[in-house]
């Protein structure tokens, strides 16, 4: 008997792209969608229950993937409380608040974190831990680049790719990270990480990591070009995340980095 997926966010984008995925998926099948009271949606897929009730919800799913807004995410993550799921959040832009809440959640069930699903992205990351205490000496640079529509700057993934290297170098990021640069500001200091976002066209995502030497540098680059590359990475993190014990994991942890 195939698992039974329960999906908060299956309007946007890569909830779209799930339930596609699920259509046909030899160890998942999608059972629940949550909607927001007054909302309406289309295409459902028969047989899959629709509900505003965290606990009708809830009740009809084995894991939930969470790929809908910060406050979807801070109820989701309320409800789970009473009755704890194993989880993958996918939600980017999460207030502090939120990522307490999350932290909170993941001491009563396993709980997959991953502002990007991509396999791709995830060996990116720990690339850059890699590299960032590997040249204590190189100037660190984040470029994103997105789609017009993205909301949110800069985008999840490349917050957790500068915090990273923060950590690897034992800073503070809300410290030393620099988000625009205009005018006379001046030298760049040692320790700054800056994190640089560009917006147009439909492009899926490309994240640029940098590490300028005197004399050399390097540049790590990855490139989505499907959204399905999310979807993938989330099905993949909720077969992982199972028959974990409670805990917060990333996709590093998916990936046995």
């Amino acid at each position: 008997m195939k698992k039974r997926i329960g999906l908060v966010g299956f309007s946007g984008r890569v909830g779209q792209l799930i339930s596609e995925e699920l259509k046909n998926h030899h160890f998942f099948e999608l059972s629940s969608i949550f909607v927001r009271e007054g909302s309406k949606i289309i295409d459902i897929p028969s047989g899959v229950l629709v509900t505003n009730q965290w606990e009708s919800f809830l009740r009809d799913s084995d894991v939930v993937i969470d790929f809908s807004s910060p406050e979807g995410t801070k109820n989701l993550l309320q409800a789970l409380l009473n009755d704890p799921k194993p989880l993958v959040v996918g939600t980017t832009g999460l207030t502090q608040e939120i990522t307490l809440l999350l932290k909170q959640a993941g001491e009563l069930m396993p709980i997959v974190y991953a502002s990007n699903t991509s396999k791709g992205v995830a060996l990116l990351n720990h690339l850059a831990t890699m590299v960032a205490r590997a040249l204590p000496e190189s100037d660190i640079e984040i470029c994103e680049i997105h789609h017009r529509n993205k909301k949110d700057a800069p985008s999840g993934t490349a917050m957790t790719l500068a915090q990273a290297c923060a950590k690897a170098r034992n800073l503070d990021l809300s410290s030393v990270r620099v988000s625009g640069r205009d005018g006379e500001v001046g030298a760049r200091e040692k320790n700054e990480i800056g994190v640089m976002s560009l917006r147009g066209g439909d492009i899926v995502g490309r994240h640029t990591i940098g590490f300028y030497c005197n004399g050399e540098y390097l540049e790590i680059t990855h490139n989505a070009t499907q959204r399905n590359t999310f979807a993938l990475g989330a099905l993949d993190a909720a077969k992982w995340v199972l028959n974990k014990d409670k805990g917060l994991y990333s996709m590093n942890d998916v990936l046995d980095f």
